[in-house]
């Protein structure tokens, strides 16, 4: 199968999420050993999104973070680059108003979101600070962001521990459980690549977003940062 490098060409990373699309959730749960579902609880608590607000979901993926948040009453968008992956979610959800959509170029008008939250997927964009002004221009003013993501393990010893797992484990057990292992080596080479929690909340910034902050989860193996457009 075919994988994206770290240039992250947006053809080479739909081609390989929609290769891995049948089994990415179940993958995911393995690979994070079920801690993927905590983070999920973790961006939805931080997003705040209450009953009738409208709210894109991007890099949505088969829809699973999307799923709450339609039925807690929220108008939810699940936007994704991969069509497989799409394809999988509406098969589950009919009900939800999927869209293929490249965070580079959104196909949605000017302040058209209360909020917008991406998880695990601002790393495989070229260009994340253009990505992170494109969510600044579709949500409204005083809207929010909510970006969910892998990042730097606070504790030095540990972070050797999770750098080593990344690179030795992770492929194998992913050619275990989905049969395909390619598109795991590119998620391990683009975590060790992907900038730390202070970084990134400097790309929110320089992007437009105002009152940046974030927080660990799992000791820091992924952050949630949060900001608000002026």
């Amino acid at each position: 199968m075919p994988r994206a490098t770290l240039d992250k060409d947006p053809r080479d990373v739909a081609v390989m999420f929609d290769a891995v699309a049948r089994r990415y959730d179940v993958t995911n749960d393995v690979l994070s050993l079920g801690q993927d579902r905590a983070w999920r609880r973790a961006t939805l608590a931080a997003l705040g999104a209450q009953r009738g607000e409208t709210v894109l979901d991007l890099a949505a993926g088969t829809g699973t973070s999307s799923e709450p948040l339609a039925d807690a009453g929220v108008h939810v968008v699940p936007c994704d680059l991969s069509t497989g992956m799409l394809g999988v979610g509406k098969r589950r959800r009919p009900d939800l108003p999927f869209v293929a959509g490249d965070a580079l170029r959104l196909p949605f008008a000017d302040a058209a979101f209360d909020a917008v939250t991406i998880s695990f997927g601002l790393r495989n964009v070229p260009d994340p600070e253009a990505a992170l002004a494109e969510m600044l221009r579709v949500t409204r003013p005083g809207g929010r962001l909510v970006v969910c993501e892998f990042s730097r393990p606070t504790f030095a010893p540990f972070r050797a521990v999770y750098t080593n797992y990344l690179m030795r484990a992770l492929p194998p057990v992913a050619r275990a459980v989905a049969k395909e292992s390619d598109a795991y080596v590119y998620l391990a080479e683009s975590i060790r690549a992907w900038p730390d929690q202070r970084e990134l909340g400097l790309l929110l910034k320089d992007a437009g977003w105002v009152d940046v902050a974030y927080r660990n989860l799992s000791g820091g193996i992924v952050a949630l940062h949060r900001g608000r457009r002026p």
